[in-house]
Formats: structure tokens, sequence, C-alpha cells
């Protein structure tokens, strides 16, 4: 088969892969096949399944900024920001510029799409050796327990990288409200890489500067009804390894949970507000100071549900480490060495979602550790030079010497 050329004259083989996943059965079209069929596939073990006892009713709680004062320097706006990245990791932006009907529009092209036939869907099917287009993604093994969910994945920047084959024409306005939004969504995230370029010692343009050339991709997720919501997930628990995610979710069906301190926390819709989280690579970069923490999407037995993350990263070919200012210079107190980020994404992207497991990619090994011993609450004790680190595989616990992490 000779080269093709993408719509911006980029040859096909020049255009980046970051991995594949394995096809496996479309759920949408499952459940309309047998609305109270839940394959063994999907069914989680009792340690692993959704548990209303490890419900927080911390909701209302979860930090939300006011982009407008934000982006005029309000320092109070900003130290709210320091806080939400600090203690939760995740946040809701409001007067963020992206207007009502955008985001109506974008909700509408989605339905459109995912209301199409299966056989026009499948047009769009990611290829063996690529997780753009329709499918799913983070499926390695066929033994593997699977997501609840059906996905579509666009690259949207840089152009040039974009694989039109896996672009739906139809709806026919599809690809242009996808293109406005996600314009829209660039905004907001170099909006708030500024910030936190100011909360990280940097002036405003340090983390786009970090970045060389911003990488934003869209993934749209179709969650349908489960008769079994209480033995899977829609998404398995992770972090993201984006710098930020920024997500539109459903206003009337609350899906995603966020981890804060051992339990989970849904985050309730707020009316027209995008859904902010920090990513692997912010948490890299400021050694740890800023938390990229796992979420996962629950379902429900009455209705579909349909989300729309944009990931912002840096490009391929960026190293990206704990800035020097981080750590004030000191490097025996840095917890995460140097990757190229393209190494670090293609890793991740060749594991299944198991929390924050892949971060143990960039995490830098303690010479004078020493492993004690293993247990079914506390997975290792290690003695090294930053003290005593204790790992359940869990959260996070910083204190004097002491630092508890997710595997």
């Amino acid at each position: 088969m000779g080269l093709t050329l993408d719509d911006n004259n980029t040859l096909e083989n020049e255009i980046p892969s970051w991995g594949s996943s394995l096809p496996v059965q479309n759920v949408q079209e499952m459940v309309k096949s047998d609305p109270s069929n839940v394959p063994e596939k999907y069914i989680r073990s009792s340690e692993e399944r959704p548990d209303d006892a490890n419900i927080s009713p911390l909701s209302s709680q979860i930090p939300v900024i006011d982009m407008s004062l934000l982006s005029n320097g309000n320092k109070d706006e900003l130290n709210k920001l320091d806080f939400a990245c600090k203690e939760w990791g995740f946040f809701q932006v409001i007067n963020h510029g992206v207007t009502e009907e955008m985001l109506q529009k974008t909700k509408e092209a989605a339905d459109g799409f995912f209301e199409l036939p299966l056989e026009e869907k499948n047009e769009y099917d990611m290829s063996p050796d690529d997780i753009q287009g329709y499918g799913h993604a983070y499926v390695v093994s066929e033994e593997q327990k699977l997501d609840w969910s059906d996905i579509l994945v666009l690259l949207i920047y840089p152009e040039r990288f974009r694989k039109p084959k896996f672009w739906p024409t139809t709806p026919a306005n599809f690809k242009t409200i996808i293109e406005a939004y996600s314009a829209e969504v660039g905004r907001v995230g170099v909006e708030l890489l500024a910030a936190v370029s100011l909360l990280m010692g940097m002036e405003r343009g340090g983390m786009i500067s970090h970045h060389k050339e911003v990488m934003q991709a869209l993934r749209v997720n179709y969650y349908p009804p489960c008769s079994r919501p209480d033995q899977v997930f829609g998404f398995s628990p992770h972090s993201d390894t984006s710098s930020l995610t920024i997500l539109l979710q459903d206003f009337h069906v609350t899906g995603l949970q966020i981890r804060h301190a051992t339990n989970w926390v849904p985050v309730k819709p707020v009316p027209n507000a995008l859904v902010v989280n920090v990513g692997d690579v912010i948490e890299i970069l400021s050694n740890g100071k800023y938390k990229s923490i796992e979420h996962r999407v629950v379902t429900n037995v009455i209705k579909a549900r349909i989300s729309f993350a944009s990931f912002i990263c840096p490009a391929d070919d960026v190293e990206i480490g704990p800035l020097d200012q981080m750590v004030d210079g000191h490097e025996d107190l840095k917890i995460y060495r140097k990757v190229r980020y393209g190494d670090y994404l293609r890793s991740s992207i060749k594991r299944q979602h198991q929390g924050k497991a892949h971060i143990e990619f960039a995490k830098l090994e303690d010479e004078n550790e020493s492993e004690l011993f293993d247990s079914s609450s506390i997975e290792a004790i290690r003695v090294g030079t930053l003290g005593i680190i204790l790992s359940d595989g869990r959260g996070i616990l910083q204190g004097i010497g002491i630092s508890w992490f997710h595997k």
C-alpha cells in the first residue's frame, strides 16, 4: 500500500503512534440486544467492585474556580487553585468563556454519532497499531476485566498529526463542532497552565514553553446503562498521563468519582462547568506537590452517559522531571527521574488501568532503600534517605520524613 497524506499534507507514516488496544465487543450494541446481560469479563471481583460504603459525602467541597477572576490575576483565586491542586487534584471551573450553546452543540454532535448503526460507527474503528478512532482503550490482555464503555479518540492538536479517516462525517457538522469546542478547551487549558506556572515559580508562559508544542487529544466516552452497576466500572480507577485533563460531563447524570483520602467522592455536575484534573506530568514536574489523583467512572441502570475528556500534554520529545525550584535545588529531594514524555505515555498505554501503577515508570529508585516486609494492608515499608515510606497502594500522605504514595 502506498503512503497517504492527511489533510495537512503530512505523510501518515510520519504521524506518531502511541500504542494500541485489543478489539473487544461493542458494549452499546450488547446492551441493545440484551439489556440484562453482563458478561463475566466485565464483572469485578468483590474486592474491586464499587462500594457505597466507601462513598464520601464531600462532593460540595470539591473546589470551584472562577476562570474570569483567575485570568485577571486575582490572588485569592490563584490561592484557591493552589489549594485545589495540592489537596484535591480536581476542581470545577466556571465563567470559562465556553458558551452554553457550544457545550450543547458538542453534546448533540456526539449523541448523533453514537446513535448511528454499528456498521457506520465501525467505519472509524481503531487500527491494530493505533488508539485513535472508535473502540476501546487500555485492553492489553484477553484475560483482563473490561470497562463498560465505548470510546472515540481523536488527536486534535497539532493538526498535522490528525488522521482524517477516524473523524466521523456523520452527523455532517461533527468535525466543525468538535474543532470549535476543542479550540475553546485549548484556550482554557493554556490559561490554566499559565496560572500553574505562577504557582510553580515561573512566568505565565513557563509551562507552555516547557511543553514545546502542546498536544491535545479528545476522548468521547459512551457509558451505556448497566443492569449490574454495583459490579462493573464504566472506567477503571486510574490517573491521567496528561498535564491537565478538561472534562465536559453530562449535567444530569453523575458517574465520575475521585479518590480523596481513603474514600471516593462523586463529582456532581455544576451546570455549564468544566471539570479539570491535574495529570501525572504536573505531579512529576512539581515533585509531588500537586497531585494527579485516581478517578473512576461508575454506571447506572437507567440512562446512558456521554462525557468529553480533553487531554493537554507536552510534545513527545519533552523531558519531564521535577523542576529545580520545586525541590529548592536539592537533587536528593527528587522523587521522580527525568523521562521523555513520549516514552512515559507509551508505557502507560501498554498497561491496563490499575490505579497509579504506571507512574512507577518515572519513580526514582533509592539506592539506600531496604524492603522490610509485605502484608495485606501495607504492601511495603521502605527505609531510605527520605525517611520511612509506607505504601498501601492508595493515597498520598506526606509528613515529616514520611510519604504514603501510590504504587
